[in-house]
């Protein structure tokens, strides 16, 4: 029997393993209830007394040797299928294109509205979004009880009635006028909240970009000149405008401006109402009192103020029907702009 057991260690010692299917032959072949080792137990009982000792020291070391190496190849075939499941194979063809991100299209469009305003001098001005009654209604010419409040329904801050959600970016121009001595040349490009009623044409929040120049002998004519090159600049050099009589309570005199609509030509379509103008933004001469309550001198200084919206001018632009689009994060519309 002593000999039949070297013979399976040196078998146990020289087979070889080449799959995890034959790990589990091997350990049914040597330590299952009827594999090898089994049997030689089984027998081992008929070994003589004098006998024993020896038969059973090689045995056991037959059972053991058979137990780590069936471990062993277990140990490796299981590293060696976590190793390929997370290697690179180089030798595969490359990834797939991955469609990028695109900027929003009111990102583009401000950015293009900066652009413009840059090349002829105007600083860029941020502010905050939470602004007191003082600088987004009284410094502007509208205290309280003003029948012009009612042109913008306004969001308050129910802690403190005095704060409200700023309903134009004008705010910001005060606290530049306040902290900053003439010349003046800003604009202000920020979201800004008004209390409407949700629809195509309308929403509770949207963008804004608002203009400012204060300087010595500033007239109507700088302003016009400036928005007429504006206008040929974004939306191209075959374009018009025209300045109708407006009001706005912190500019005297006040003017709305409308451009040749850039579908027809000036021809006349449905986005013009047949037409062939669409207003844009309104403007004006900066009021003197308004100067005064940012402690400017109104007998030195003039200026002039404008103000548009960046969802009005995007629309225009890329022919978008319905305004909500713009704040629904549909992948679907975001994906059809792109920008530089």
């Amino acid at each position: 029997m002593l000999t039949k057991i070297e013979k399976l260690i040196n078998e146990l010692e020289t087979t070889v393993i080449a799959s995890k299917e034959q790990v589990e032959e091997y350990r049914i072949k040597w330590l299952s209830k009827k594999g090898e080792i089994t049997l030689l137990f089984d027998e081992f009982k008929q070994v003589a007394p004098e006998l024993k000792r020896e038969v059973g020291q090689k045995l056991n070391q037959l059972k053991v040797n058979a137990q780590n190496k069936i471990n062993e190849l277990k140990e490796k075939f299981e590293n060696s299928n976590s190793t390929s499941s997370t290697a690179i194979d180089l030798t595969l063809p490359g990834e797939p294109y991955i469609n990028l991100g695109s900027r929003h299209p009111i990102s583009i469009v401000k950015k293009q509205i900066i652009d413009v305003f840059s090349r002829i001098g105007f600083t860029v001005s941020d502010g905050r979004e939470i602004e007191d009654d003082w600088h987004n209604f009284t410094a502007l010419n509208t205290p309280e009880n003003h029948p012009a409040r009612d042109m913008q329904d306004t969001f308050y801050v129910e802690t403190n009635p005095d704060m409200v959600l700023r309903t134009q970016t004008s705010s910001v121009q005060v606290h530049i006028m306040e902290n900053q001595q003439p010349p003046i040349r800003t604009i202000s490009p920020g979201r800004v909240y008004r209390n409407e009623a949700v629809s195509a044409r309308a929403h509770c929040q949207f963008h804004q970009v608002e203009g400012l120049y204060i300087d010595t002998n500033v007239s109507f004519a700088d302003l016009k000149q400036t928005l007429l090159y504006f206008s040929k600049e974004l939306f191209g050099e075959e374009t018009k405008i025209r300045l109708r009589p407006s009001y706005f309570p912190f500019t005297e005199p006040s003017a709305e401006m409308d451009i040749s609509c850039t579908l027809c030509k000036g021809e006349g379509c449905n986005v013009c109402k047949h037409s062939g103008w669409v207003e844009i933004l309104g403007c004006g001469m900066v009021d003197p009192q308004v100067l005064e309550n940012c402690k400017i001198d109104s007998k030195k200084y003039s200026g002039f103020a404008f103000g548009m919206g960046i969802e009005r001018i995007t629309m225009l632009k890329y022919q978008v029907k319905d305004l909500r689009l713009f704040f629904e994060n549909d992948v679907r519309f975001l994906q059809q702009f792109t920008s530089a």
